[in-house]
């Protein structure tokens, strides 16, 4: 017998060793990985080591942002949308995948520093400075720095509406630094919003009839129609309440017109990030500079990129909103659960689906039919225990973090259903006591393979990144 074989056949000493890769593959296990260790001299032995979810985030993120920072100075205008991210989206690009996972978590930052307390005095605002914004919600090492708060409010006139919940706080505007400014291949101006979260904005959002949005004073250009909703938010001026400082429109545009001048003559990205509602007033925002023509320059004709990176955002405008949009050169990537009903409205039934027949023929009001902008990248994902799941944008990042791990929790759940139906079709259901043990031990055999086959593609994913 040879040494390789001796070491390999040797009983195992501990409980926490096994003698070869395969069989520790072939154990059911809870997110584990399979590690070298040395027995004694000449002696190998692959030890199992367990990882926790914080843990494995870890490694993922030291495994795939060390490769993906170096290639994306040089791509970064592939990732922000230059080429409408052809060969990028299916299958989804490791790059983009990143960038998207960014500046996600970026909007999630919104939320988790959103105030919901009515005793507290910051209610309906930002629990925290601008200076500390990033680092209370986990973003502290984005190289990233909080340059301006964002106020909004409807022109909707409620009985119960006064000042306290006027003004509301609806986003921020971010630049990267001087070091990220290296890592990234630009400066980059990230504006991030939340979705939907007060009763006038609820109100706003049911407000779907289209109206001309008439931003640029030179050029009204009544056939580019949005959402009077989303419009009104975008627009409405709110100066009475302690924190208003004009529209939410105005806010913006002073903002990114401050930022191009102070780093005119620099590599520039604009980036617009939001959920929901928030990636309406994204749009609006990214269509109103290129509009205005903010993004380019007088003196030559480098033109500023302006992207979209929309979570489960509804349609804004009509299809000549959409044209317009494109011809400005304004990139849209919509990120979709195919069941989320939300990315389906408004114009559930006049859509950029119903405008023209056989192809050919335009129907009259296909003016008034509503058309989302952009390029979609379709998920899926649908819990019946907890059905609002599908418009969370946690669910969103989730599914993107671990697209793998949603896919085998889909074809365990499909097994073990139907296994469940082919113990339950077995005849004369009730002359078998045993059958509820049966049914339990199916579902326990299940689930414990189910949990194997997602730590081992989890595994895969670390290796093969």
């Amino acid at each position: 017998m040879t040494m390789a074989s001796q070491v390999l056949n040797r009983p195992n000493p501990n409980m926490n060793f096994v003698a070869s890769s395969s069989e520790a593959l072939q154990r059911p296990c809870s997110l584990r990985r399979v590690v070298p260790s040395s027995v004694g001299r000449g002696k190998l032995y692959l030890r199992r080591q367990s990882l926790t979810v914080s843990e494995i985030k870890c490694r993922v993120k030291s495994f795939k942002v060390s490769s993906t920072r170096s290639c994306l100075a040089r791509l970064w205008r592939e990732v922000q949308g230059l080429n409408n991210w052809e060969n990028l989206v299916e299958p989804l690009d490791p790059l983009l995948q990143q960038e998207i996972i960014r500046y996600g978590e970026f909007v999630t930052a919104c939320y988790k520093a959103f105030d919901l307390d009515p005793s507290s005095k910051r209610f309906l605002n930002c629990k925290y400075g601008k200076k500390s914004l990033l680092g209370e919600v986990g973003l502290g090492d984005s190289g990233y720095e909080v340059t301006k708060y964002i106020y909004a409010t409807p022109d909707i006139n409620l009985p119960i509406q006064n000042d306290a919940c006027s003004g509301r706080w609806i986003g921020y505007v971010a630049v990267s630094s001087d070091d990220e400014m290296k890592r990234l291949g630009r400066r980059d101006v990230i504006i991030s919003f939340r979705g939907t979260a007060t009763c006038p904005e609820w109100i706003a959002n049911l407000m779907s009839c289209l109206t001309p949005a008439r931003l640029d004073p030179f050029d009204p250009r009544p056939d580019v129609k949005v959402e009077a909703g989303f419009l009104s938010l975008y627009t409405s001026n709110d100066s009475s309440t302690k924190f208003g400082v004009g529209s939410c429109r105005e806010q913006l545009l002073c903002e990114v017109s401050r930022i191009l001048s102070k780093y005119k003559g620099e590599e520039i990205s604009i980036t617009l990030a939001g959920h929901s509602m928030g990636s309406s007033i994204a749009l609006l925002l990214a269509y109103d500079i290129a509009e205005l023509g903010l993004n380019r320059s007088d003196d030559s004709d480098h033109v500023i990129p302006l992207t979209v990176f929309s979570f489960g955002g509804p349609r804004v405008g009509n299809s000549g909103f959409k044209e317009r949009c494109e011809e400005l050169g304004v990139k849209v990537l919509r990120i979709v659960n195919t069941n989320d009903p939300v990315t389906k409205l408004p114009g559930v039934f006049l859509n950029e689906n119903f405008r023209v027949l056989g192809g050919r023929y335009e129907f009259p009001w296909s003016c008034s039919c509503y058309a989302h902008v952009g390029v979609e990248l379709a998920l899926e994902f649908f819990k019946m225990g907890n059905p609002s799941c599908v418009h969370d944008l946690e669910t969103y990042l989730n599914l993107l973090k671990y697209p793998r791990r949603a896919e085998v929790e889909k074809e365990g759940m499909e097994v073990l259903n139907r296994a469940k139906e082919l113990v339950l079709s077995v005849q004369n259901f009730k002359a078998y006591p045993c059958i509820d043990a049966t049914l339990s031990t199916v579902n326990m055999v299940l689930d414990e393979h189910l949990s194997f086959l997602i730590s081992l593609f989890l595994l895969v994913d670390i290796v093969s990144s």
